[in-house]
């Protein structure tokens, strides 16, 4: 079987997502294994294979990371057993385990099941995998297989079909935060903290009619616009660690810390300290550095014991190949200002306001933006990094191109389902008209690239096409889906 190991982690990655296996899929030690939610393929940070997937072993329910190797040695081999980014694998899935090791184990001593994923699939696939493995890899996004036949295709059936997906990428964000808004209830019912890694969500769970009088605490919505911010402010690389802050420093924890004029501080200490990303060992030189962690630490001490819940590790967060304004410190500054007017300033009932007053979408558009747009001060205004000034100072926290994201991807939707759980069917409808009429600042090489491979010169700008074109590349041209692409049809057929 020598040829066997010579198929890539890519082909590994695809056998994953799509689940062709000949027979239901089991531990070695004979429980069944439910994928539930493969998870996304995390293909820039380093780490496991697919962040958040969901998986169900035995009766128990389980969310985490999943990690994917040719044999099962291949864990120590590549060192994941002494790596904290491994930490929160639920499953290690290999091709070969030639000794049947049911378990590897993670650097923090949790034992982790293995499945051998060739017990489950037909020889015959795992020779297409290794025919069709350079056809699996994902395409610059530039090289899509019509870019230079689609110019026939007219204008008007680009834009409608990318409108199209991009008002369904919209309701897959929304189904998302409802999701989640039903989780956040389900947990606070059963009065169980966000847990560490797995949680049983099963048949009580899934079998619950929630109804709208379910969702009449404030705090779970809260909750759930803390998370979704933090996500957004991660960007796609520090995205993950920042929900699981946002979970672990819960509402309920940050309302235990007094309010006062140093409150902004207090949230900078709780993110940072439970973050993992400060060292409160590493000797300071920097006078301004030392100056500020001094009062962090002092601030630590006294709403340290308030908290309760996990800590992240330093590992977690990610700093190389990205600018500097983008770094996790910075957007952590950032949520510390959010949050404040989230628990302090009525942000949500603000924002709510805003979309039933303001009648004009343009107007409404700059409102919206204007409230993420977030100005420098304090020590975070002249550094990125602790123990190093800034070459030059940072002007925004949050510039307009990431306040757009937010807009799009985090307030759009969860007003939506907020709206529609409390029957005010007209805010939920004008939200929708918004995102069509949207025209985004930001960038996205994605869009930038897809966008001129279509010929979609000016339409680019609007949000919904945007939206239509990541959802295109992702889900139609990365995977070769050519001929259930409604453009695609047109070119090749």
């Amino acid at each position: 079987m020598s040829n066997e190991h010579k198929i890539p982690e890519s082909s590994l990655h695809q056998l994953w997502l799509k689940q062709n296996y000949k027979s239901s899929l089991h531990t070695l030690t004979g429980d069944d294994v439910a994928i539930l939610d493969a998870g996304t393929l995390n293909d820039c940070t380093g780490g496991p294979d697919f962040k958040n997937a969901r998986i169900r072993i035995g009766n128990l329910t389980f969310v985490g990371d999943i990690e994917i190797d040719r044999d099962y040695s291949d864990w120590k081999t590549h060192g994941h057993n002494i790596n904290n980014k491994y930490n929160s694998v639920i499953l290690h899935a290999t091709l070969f385990n030639k000794n049947n090791h049911a378990y590897v184990y993670t650097r923090n001593g949790r034992k982790v099941p293995s499945v051998c994923l060739s017990n489950f699939i037909d020889t015959h696939l795992v020779q297409s995998l290794q025919q069709d493995s350079d056809n699996e890899k994902e395409p610059a996004p530039g090289k899509i297989k019509c870019i230079d036949l689609n110019s026939n295709v007219s204008a008007e059936l680009k834009e409608k079909y990318l409108s199209n997906l991009g008002i369904e990428r919209f309701h897959k964000k929304c189904k998302k935060v409802y999701e989640r808004l039903k989780e956040l209830e389900f947990l606070r019912q059963l009065k169980i903290k966000e847990p560490v890694i797995a949680y049983e969500l099963t048949a009580q769970f899934h079998e619950k009619e929630f109804d709208h009088s379910d969702f009449a605490n404030k705090e779970i919505w809260q909750q759930l616009f803390y998370e979704l911010i933090f996500e957004a402010l991660g960007y796609s690389k520090n995205k993950t660690p920042m929900m699981n802050l946002a979970q672990s420093a819960n509402i309920n924890f940050l309302k235990q810390i007094a309010s006062d004029g140093v409150l902004i501080e207090k949230y900078e200490a709780a993110l940072l300290y439970i973050s993992g990303i400060i060292d409160s060992q590493k000797k300071i030189t920097d006078a301004q550095s030392k100056e500020y962690t001094e009062k962090i630490i002092l601030h630590w001490d006294a709403i340290k014991p308030f908290y309760d819940g996990k800590f992240l590790e330093a590992e977690q967060w990610h700093f190389f190949r990205m600018r500097p304004q983008n770094f996790p410190t910075v957007r952590l500054a950032a949520g510390a200002r959010i949050l404040k007017e989230l628990l302090y300033g009525n942000l949500i009932s603000i924002i709510a306001k805003k979309i039933n007053e303001i009648h004009n979408p343009a107007v409404l558009i700059n409102s919206l933006r204007s409230l993420f747009v977030i100005k420098s001060d304090g020590f975070w205004r002249t550094h990125y990094v602790l123990d190093q000034t800034a070459n030059g100072d940072v002007k925004y926290f949050v510039g307009a191109s990431r306040a757009d994201e937010i807009v799009v991807n985090v307030l759009l939707p969860y007003f939506s389902v907020y709206f529609d759980m409390f029957g005010n069917q007209n805010a939920a409808k004008k939200i929708l008209k918004v995102y069509t009429l949207f025209e985004q600042k930001s960038e996205n090489q994605i869009i930038t690239d897809v966008g001129t491979a279509l010929n979609m010169g000016s339409s680019l700008n609007k949000t919904v096409i945007a939206q239509g074109i990541i959802d295109l590349f992702r889900n139609y041209c990365s995977k070769n889906k050519c001929l259930e692409c409604e453009i695609g049809k047109n070119v090749f057929n």
